[in-house]
């Protein structure tokens, strides 16, 4: 029995590692979305749009091991908690990976245009919401509810920055409409950014979830 419940805590640990790697694909697909905008880089805009095949596969995987270790370990109280947790838990991450995908096809379609307006907020942005992925999912496997609630706050300022990007965005395309079709992409873009901030909240919130048990809203 302690052989059998070492082996199951030894695939719980797996699949933590597991789902930190697929953080880690999604964090540079981010990174790699805004770098190609800023550098009118298509090949690597089609990157990032490949590696979310591998991001969705990852998904797949960690779900199919998360049923697994349900039906043949039966697991109770805080172990089956956490194994529902990191099955939800990579939805975020897919869809997070769905928005750095978005992002790059964005880029395709601003291609080799100069950016009607300079976009610095836009890579300022991105730091923040990759950082707050990479420190949500720290967050998560130590169990720690104060770096969670901390992270999740800093969700105000991705917030902020959208809403500044998109009147900045609506003020150039008021005055030239010849600036419409890539404003439009901008503001898509921008708020994709603001997206992945949500879904790395929502971790956050998973994260209180796990420790204690009660579900609760972070801003």
């Amino acid at each position: 029995m302690e052989e059998s419940r070492k082996s199951f805590h030894d695939e719980l640990k797996n699949l933590e590692k597991e789902m930190l790697k697929m953080g880690s694909i999604v964090g540079e697909s981010i990174s790699k979305s805004i770098e190609a905008l800023m550098k009118k880089d298509v090949k690597l805009a089609d990157q990032v749009i490949r590696d979310d095949d591998i991001i969705d596969d990852y998904e797949l995987d960690i779900e199919e091991n998360c049923t697994r270790l349900i039906a043949l370990q039966q697991p109770v109280a805080i172990d089956l908690r956490k194994i529902i947790v990191i099955s939800k838990l990579v939805t975020d991450l897919e869809r997070i990976g769905d928005n750095a995908s978005n992002i790059a096809h964005r880029v395709k379609d601003i291609g080799d245009q100069p950016l009607i307006k300079e976009m610095q907020d836009l890579p300022g942005m991105k730091d923040i919401v990759v950082q707050q992925l990479r420190e949500s999912l720290e967050a998560f496997v130590n169990m720690d509810i104060e770096k969670a609630k901390e992270v999740a706050a800093r969700d105000k300022k991705v917030n902020q920055l959208d809403k500044q990007i998109n009147s900045e965005l609506l003020n150039v395309m008021e005055n030239d409409c010849a600036t419409i079709e890539q404003g439009t992409s901008l503001m898509f873009i921008s708020r994709f950014l603001e997206r992945i901030g949500d879904h790395s909240t929502n971790i956050c919130e998973r994260t209180v979830y796990m420790k204690t048990g009660e579900w609760t809203e972070l801003e």
